[in-house]
């Protein structure tokens, strides 16, 4: 979740299925939420209040994110391989675990979250930023947010971010990271998460937003 010198993030796949889950269908959450990275400094005011306030959940997100031990000491993984970007590396491999645990969503639940993810930003596709527009084009033909279940959607994702990436060796295998690792990053997932999920659940409610 962190942005790295030299480096687009906004062109590629991270924690994209997070931010949509934790939104818990909320249309202006959802919205904001995913457009939250394409919205810098005060840019968010431009936008409905609803929209304003996934915008500032997407930021409060990556912030409790970024600062807990768990995630501090998981990214490591990916260190020798990627360095500084080891954070937005961690970020597509959790998103593997969530829409594999089955104590969340079962696939079927998870297909119709995802088309009415897609449905609510399709109608809402021409007030948002043309940057992020354009990346939902492939997220949606790519079906990216389905198929972070499946290890080579997570290998493709890698693929991206090594390409865009200007301080990484291109010969780094982050997936080969990935598999080795794969049982120690779903505990420590298991672990993290259903704390990020209530901090959330705290914040909206702290701020008075209806999930009805």
């Amino acid at each position: 979740m962190k942005k790295g010198v030299g480096y687009d993030y906004n062109s590629n796949t991270m924690n994209y299925l997070a931010h949509a889950y934790l939104s818990f269908k909320n249309p202006g959450l959802l919205i904001g939420n995913m457009i939250g990275d394409f919205v810098k400094g005060k840019q968010y005011l431009q936008y409905p209040e609803s929209i304003q306030q996934g915008i500032l959940l997407h930021r409060q997100i990556d912030t409790f994110t970024d600062a807990h031990p768990i995630v501090l000491e998981t990214k490591k993984v990916f260190r020798n391989s990627v360095g500084r970007y080891e954070g937005a590396f961690l970020d597509v491999s959790y998103d593997y675990f969530l829409a594999n645990d089955p104590a969340i969503f079962s696939e079927p639940d998870w297909r119709r979250l995802v088309s009415n993810i897609y449905a609510t930003i399709e109608m809402h596709i021409g007030q948002l930023p043309p940057s992020f527009q354009k990346m939902f084009s492939y997220m949606e033909n790519g079906d990216w947010l389905y198929n972070y279940r499946f290890a080579w959607q997570i290998q493709r994702s890698f693929n991206g971010l090594l390409q865009r990436a200007q301080y990484i060796d291109k010969a780094a295998n982050p997936f080969s990271d990935f598999e080795k690792n794969f049982a120690y990053m779903e505990k420590t997932f298991e672990e993290f998460f259903p704390e990020l999920e209530k901090f959330v659940t705290n914040w909206i409610q702290k701020n008075h937003i209806s999930l009805q």
